[in-house]
C-alpha cells in the first residue's frame, strides 16, 4: 500500500429534524465537491434557539478526504 496524505475540514451541518440528519448533511454536500472522503467526526453538537424553542441542530463535522495535491 502506497502512503498517503489526508486533509482534514470541519464544516458545520444543519437540520430542522436531528443531529444525525445534520450530520448527514454535512456530508452530503461535502461529497459533491470533495472526492475520496475517508472518515467523519462528530466534534460538536449544538442547537438553534428562537423564542425558546428548539428551530434547529447542528453539528460540527471534521471530515478527512484523500490529499492528491498538484
Amino acid at each position: 500500500m502506497p502512503d498517503s496524505t489526508y486533509k482534514i475540514i470541519e464544516l458545520v451541518g444543519t437540520s430542522d429534524k436531528s443531529f444525525e440528519e445534520a450530520a448527514k448533511n454535512a456530508v452530503k454536500t461535502a461529497a459533491k465537491s470533495l472526492k475520496d472522503l475517508r472518515v467523519a467526526e462528530i466534534t460538536q453538537l449544538d442547537l438553534k434557539l428562537e423564542e425558546g424553542k428548539v428551530t434547529a441542530f447542528r453539528a460540527r463535522v471534521k471530515l478527512s478526504f484523500k490529499y492528491h495535491g498538484e
